[in-house]
């Protein structure tokens, strides 16, 4: 089962988040075989991290839930809130098989909140610049929730257009970059 995992950081968090840099690694580091996309979101500046997006495959809705709430930035309080999803892989491939590569171009992490029917459950035609892509599921896997997308785009404008704007009650665009050790 594929889970989509957004954790916010609490303001202030910088330090923290900092000196926990290789803890956090490590963790993940354990679950480098189920990962299919991760890394940090960022402020407008680019610089300052206001999250970590981590896309996992993972046994079952128990594992997914200690795999969000034992990373090292949550327990130790670095973290506001955790939006933990099932999540479908609707591209069939992880972050490291995107064509563009970890560097180049803006990049993004696009969250439509849903309201009412499913939308955009079908992968729009310029796959080649999209990185994850797939609908934000309920527990057990049936009920559409949303849409969570990494992609590389021009501008935060052209991210959000990836989504069509009058079914989601929400969409967030944040700036996002590959994670993991380099």
């Amino acid at each position: 089962m594929e889970y989509f995992c957004y954790h916010r950081d609490r303001p202030g968090s910088v330090t923290l988040r900092e000196e926990l840099l290789e803890e956090h690694w490590s963790y993940m580091d354990g679950y480098a075989k189920e990962l299919i996309a991760r890394g940090p979101t960022f402020a407008e500046d680019g610089e300052t991290p206001t999250g970590s997006v981590h896309i996992v495959d993972l046994p079952d809705p128990a594992a997914a839930r200690a795999f969000a709430f034992d990373e090292p930035n949550y327990q130790a309080g670095a973290y506001r809130d955790v939006l933990l999803r099932r999540w479908r892989n609707l591209l069939g491939r992880t972050m490291w098989d995107f064509p563009g590569g970890r560097t180049g171009g803006n990049r993004y992490l696009v969250l439509g909140l849903g309201s009412g029917e499913a939308a955009d459950l079908v992968v729009p035609p310029d796959r080649d610049e999209l990185i994850a892509y797939g609908p934000l599921l309920s527990d057990d896997g049936v009920t559409w929730l949303g849409t969570a997308v990494l992609l590389r785009a021009p501008a935060p404008d052209t991210a959000r257009a990836v989504l069509t704007p009058e079914r989601y009650a929400d969409i967030e665009v944040h700036d996002w970059e590959f994670g993991g050790r380099r």
